[in-house]
């Protein structure tokens, strides 16, 4: 029976190998090689596969135009796509989730690379684990991983309203019978894993969140989850990143709209095919940053600022006038500052120092030409009485206008400590210019003695050029082909097909450990039982 088997397949085999050695004329017309694109979709926590399937149908109509183009200019290269979304254990620790993540692989693409993991949430923070420590052997078979809105920094340092902590949130927020994702949101840091697979492979971060910390726009029944944050309802923004991704930010966008939203899920299917196919995506990166502080009054109430960030100091003096006479006031006049190039004044500062308070003054102050905003001179006119100093010092600040072209992206703002009932209330760019990172920031604090300080960071666009497609290793059509009945031939014949071991080149990281509960925690006195790891069967 087996010599039958033998035969037959040896009959398929020369049949394959006529059918793919015609004639020359023919071999040149028709492609001879062929890259794979694999698309893995991982759901988040307290998600399933619904949760990605908006995205991976909305990718699947897009792809066939990126195929097409490339099949044009790349003629002997044909591209076969597959896609895996399947459900997973939704409560776990972060290295379960990485464990059944690479068994549903190694089970249904057991004979898969060039892998492109999409994850949401809990799942891309799991992908990130997974290539970056080789979990089930996944690095050398990782092209690209792609995460939306991800914890990637541990939460646990974010000001949770109420003053509780980010674990006992995250139960109370999900119901989860939580079997380790609130730990590992709370408290593992996946910087670490993002960089690597940044540095190694492709990382791709889409992020979003609120307009303004205090913003009702995400709030979950009427209360923002992180007050002090601007989140996406779930996840602060600043946590969706590391410094080796390619970041792009989306908009002013809750956590999950991508699931139900086809313009979100359109953008980010045409940035997900552009970064693999080649074209230009417009990633976020750090332009400047900086931080204020304020300390409400000893009067009961409530104080209120508002503050002008972003600015440049262009130039800086003094002025200092003395009055010989000893029975008549004298008045001055003084023109302080300069033009500028390339830029546009701002604002300016003025402090009267070590002079009499009842016989000095300024009578007027202006910028000498109010209609050019390129003009930053100031006129000063002054006055002191008899025998009397006067000493201003002065400060202007121009807009700090990113060169022609340039375009700002998005705003980060954020209390970075404090004491309670304070709040950034409201922030906004400053202008309509494109080219102008400066901010207004409102923000607030009970009285007496409440204080806070907060920092901010805005980002600016830069194009970047990314081409996965490139470095997917072609394969042979008819090589491919003889692979698949070679393979039929052995397992007939009851032999064990045998893979070669690749070589381990690439530093991966090693498997992070999963405490039971974490000891820099106050949980870790409150004798909460031990974490049940939820393999996947």
């Amino acid at each position: 029976m087996s010599l039958k088997r033998l035969a037959l397949l040896i009959t398929i085999a020369l049949c394959l190998q006529l059918g793919f050695c015609s004639s020359v004329q023919s071999a040149q017309e028709n492609p001879t090689e062929c890259k794979e694109l694999n698309f893995v979709f991982l759901h988040g926590a307290g998600g399933t596969t619904c949760a990605m399937q908006l995205l991976a149908d909305t990718i699947a109509e897009q792809l066939p135009t990126y195929i097409l183009n490339y099949e044009h200019s790349n003629p002997n290269v044909k591209i076969r796509v597959h896609s895996l979304n399947r459900c997973y254990p939704n409560d776990v620790d972060i290295t379960t989730w990485a464990d059944n993540i690479a068994d549903s692989i190694n089970k249904h693409f057991h004979d898969k690379r060039n892998l492109i993991l999409i994850g949401h949430s809990m799942g891309g923070k799991a992908a990130i684990y997974a290539a970056a420590r080789n979990v089930g052997d996944l690095a050398d078979k990782v092209a690209l991983v792609v995460t939306i809105n991800a914890p990637i920094k541990p939460l646990a340092r974010c000001r949770v309203s109420g003053g509780g902590s980010t674990l006992d949130y995250c139960r109370a927020r999900w119901l989860l019978s939580d079997r380790g994702v609130c730990t590992s949101i709370a408290y593992h840091d996946s910087s670490e894993d993002g960089d690597w697979v940044g540095r190694y492979k492709h990382w791709l971060a889409f992020i979003s969140g609120e307009g303004a910390p205090l913003s009702k726009q995400f709030d979950f029944g009427g209360v923002d989850p992180y007050p002090w944050d601007m989140d996406d309802g779930v996840v602060p923004v600043s946590a969706q990143y590391s410094d080796e991704a390619d970041i792009v930010y989306y908009g002013e966008h809750g956590h999950s709209d991508f699931e139900a939203l086809n313009k979100v899920a359109g953008f980010m299917a045409s940035e997900i095919l552009r970064y693999l196919f080649g074209g230009n995506i417009e990633c976020s990166t750090f332009a400047k940053g900086g931080s204020l502080e304020h300390e409400s009054d000893w009067l009961l109430g409530k104080d209120y600022w508002q503050d002008l960030v972003g600015e440049v100091p262009i130039s800086s003096g003094t002025v200092w006038h003395w009055n010989e006479s000893y029975t008549k006031w004298q008045e001055w006049e003084d023109v302080v500052g300069n033009r500028l190039r390339g830029d546009k004044r701002s604002s300016y500062q003025i402090n009267r120092v070590r002079s009499s308070v009842l016989f000095t003054s300024i009578e007027e102050l202006r910028w000498l030409n109010p209609d050019e905003p390129e003009n930053c001179q100031l006129y000063l006119r002054t006055r002191a009485g008899p025998r009397n100093y006067l000493q201003v010092d002065w400060n202007i600040y121009g807009q700090g206008l990113l060169p022609a072209g340039a375009k700002r992206d998005h705003y980060e703002v954020e209390i970075a400590s404090g004491t309670p009932l304070t709040n950034i209330r409201g922030v906004s760019w400053a202008s309509n210019s494109p080219r102008d990172l400066r901010m207004q920031i409102w923000s607030e604090a009970e009285s007496p003695f409440q204080w806070f300080k907060a920092k901010w960071r805005v980002y600016c666009k830069e194009s970047r050029q990314r081409k996965v497609i490139d470095e997917i290793p072609a394969q042979s059509l008819l090589e491919t082909a003889l692979k698949i009945t070679f393979q039929a031939q052995l397992l007939c014949c009851g032999s064990e097909l045998s893979h070669p071991e690749l070589p381990r080149q690439l530093p991966y990281l090693p498997p992070a450990p999963v405490p039971d509960v974490y000891p820099t925690h106050p949980s870790a006195q409150a004798g909460l039982p031990p974490v049940d790891p939820g393999k996947r069967s």
